[in-house]
């Protein structure tokens, strides 16, 4: 018998700091682990000693008697990771973090913006480093916590959010501090953080889009994938947004997992969305919804597309969903340092399933479209269609496969587009952004400045601001682990400015700049809150996405203590 890691794999490795025979890869020291899709089990070397299962945050490991139907295949995901994998040479551990020295300075107090996935895995490693003789204080402009787990990840992917549970262990510690609802750059500036800490962590993630730059992308009916998960996951400022589901046909620009999550979201039936915790208002809308037909275009071919298999697949289980697959557009498996990928090769397999599995004529469908980019969008005032120019694959000199434009065009009629082509970061408080990227400028999360090219002292950066928009929930945790090490380093060195002022005086300048802001028990009153109303209606949790209700809701919860 063997373990089987599954779809909901998060990536954060907790899985292979307890197994006792080194068999799942890869691992955060090993190369390509801020690439991978998921982590693997090796079938040959595991004993079947369910340490891993104890560990995983997600429930995402099973033993493989206990594969279901929908999970079965991951046996074959898992074995296809060790298919034509040279053996590594032994792991050469990192040496162990030594204690912070805290005779001269008793306390060190960080301040972390943003509360999303790498933010809370930064805080739970200065915590696990340094223990009581560290503060850490978090800031988030809007009013609840953990950022990607409640406005990212699709409400069909429940055991995905479970890993929330060990945020919330981080924040309920004693010296760890929530200013929710208050925005450092308005409220606060990175001075005034300066000032009460001794260092600033900007955890605040990559969340503006990349656009087309194509004609007609300013037409109505064309949007940002990013602006659509906002909406349906019930993000403030995307809850009254409206997108035309009148028409039959969408088209999402983009092959990476988010552009699968919007395809699923938008042929999904009311009832399975009614499961989860999607927001009401997008409930109410896709259940009007005309949309029959979605098509995902992707420039490049199934092997080189950037979803991950565990998402691919997936499609395949949808009720009354059709997957289609144009044949002509079936490429071969794609080269990797002249041998076959192997989970590449695994995604191009599924692909030719769908093609060649029989459709149901009174189902929706999902069309995976390759080899084609969008040149145009049609249309008087409003999206009617789209131009697609057809691709072919070139190897380049060093194997890999890129897309050249052909003279072919395709025309496709559709009322609504969503872009997914990418992310990228905003300058926040001052701290600039740079690079096709636009991230923080940093030296293994020390950020450095943009004219000297030298470390601004006590400013760090973790996330998807520090390394730009790549891999998964848990790879955020060894980036931040590798920004702490550099904030401890300087700590220990006397290299961070004692802060003028502490928690107290804290509490009270945020309290004079921005009344409306809410704690961690204000939180939790919102959480009970939600919980209480997805009770009533047999949902995980029914979302508000009224700021001032959830002020109010936060603000009575005080009183009443």
């Amino acid at each position: 018998m063997a373990h089987v890691v599954t779809q909901s794999c998060c990536n954060d490795a907790s899985c292979v700091a307890v197994c006792p025979v080194d068999c799942i890869h890869p691992t955060p020291n090993e190369p390509g682990y801020g690439r991978a899709e998921m982590l693997y089990i090796d079938p040959v070397g595991c004993i079947d000693c369910g340490a891993c299962i104890d560990a995983c945050p997600v429930d995402a490991i099973l033993p493989d008697y206990d594969l279901t139907p929908e999970t079965a295949r991951y046996e074959e995901i898992n074995a296809a990771y060790y298919l034509n994998r040279e053996p590594l040479a032994p792991a050469v551990e990192p040496p162990g973090a030594a204690e912070v020295q805290v005779s001269e300075r008793a306390l060190l107090r960080v301040a972390i913006v943003g509360s999303g996935p790498s933010g809370c895995y930064a805080a739970e490693s200065l915590l696990s480093r340094i223990g009581p003789a560290v503060e850490v204080s978090f800031f988030e402009k809007l009013a609840t916590p953990f950022g990607l787990i409640r406005f990212g990840v699709a409400p069909d992917h429940q055991g995905t959010k479970a890993v929330a549970s060990l945020f919330q262990k981080t924040a309920s510690r004693k010296n760890v501090d929530f200013y929710l609802n208050v925005e450092v750059g308005e409220h606060l500036t990175h001075d005034d953080l300066l000032a009460h800490h001794d260092a600033v962590i900007y955890a605040v993630g990559a969340p503006a889009d990349c656009a087309l730059g194509i004609p007609g992308e300013d037409l109505s009916g064309s949007h940002s994938a990013t602006e659509f998960v906002a909406w349906y996951n019930g993000h403030p400022d995307q809850a009254h947004r409206t997108f035309d589901l009148s028409g039959e046909r969408a088209v999402i620009i983009g092959n990476g997992n988010v552009a699968l999550d919007v395809a699923r979201v938008l042929v999904a039936g009311t009832a399975e969305l009614a499961k989860t915790d999607i927001a009401p208002h997008a409930l109410e809308a896709l259940s009007e919804s005309r949309i029959r037909e979605v098509l995902v275009v992707g420039r490049r071919g199934p092997a080189q597309a950037a979803y991950t298999s565990p998402e691919l697949l997936a499609l395949g289980y949808l009720p009354g969903v059709n997957v289609s697959v144009q044949p002509g557009e079936m490429v071969g498996e794609a080269q990797a340092g002249g041998r076959a990928d192997p989970i590449e090769a695994m995604k191009a397999r599924i692909v030719a399933e769908f093609a060649a599995a029989p459709h149901a004529p009174e189902n929706k469908r999902i069309a995976l479209r390759y080899l084609l980019s969008p040149a145009e969008l049609m249309g008087r005032g409003r999206v009617e269609g789209i131009r697609l120019v057809r691709n072919e694959l070139v190897q380049d000199p060093d194997g890999h496969s890129r897309a050249v434009p052909t003279s072919v065009v395709e025309d496709i009629d559709c009322g609504l587009v969503l872009r997914s082509v990418g992310y990228r970061g905003i300058p926040v408080a001052g701290i600039p952004v740079s690079g096709a990227r636009s991230t923080m400028q940093n030296d293994g999360g020390r950020v450095l400045d943009p004219d000297s090219g030298s470390p601004m002292p006590g400013v760090y950066t973790v996330g998807w601001i520090k390394r730009g928009p790549s891999g998964v929930i848990g790879t955020n945790k060894a980036c931040a682990a590798e920004t702490v090490d550099k904030l401890v380093d300087d700590f220990q060195a006397g290299r961070l400015t004692v802060p003028a002022a502490g928690r107290q005086e804290l509490r009270s300048l945020v309290a004079d700049r921005r009344p409306e802001r809410i704690d961690y028990d204000g939180w939790k009153a919102i959480d009970a809150h939600e919980r209480r109303l997805g009770r009533e209606s047999g949902r995980p949790r029914v979302k508000l996405v009224d700021t001032a209700s959830m002020v109010e809701i936060a603000t009575r919860a005080a009183v009443s203590v």
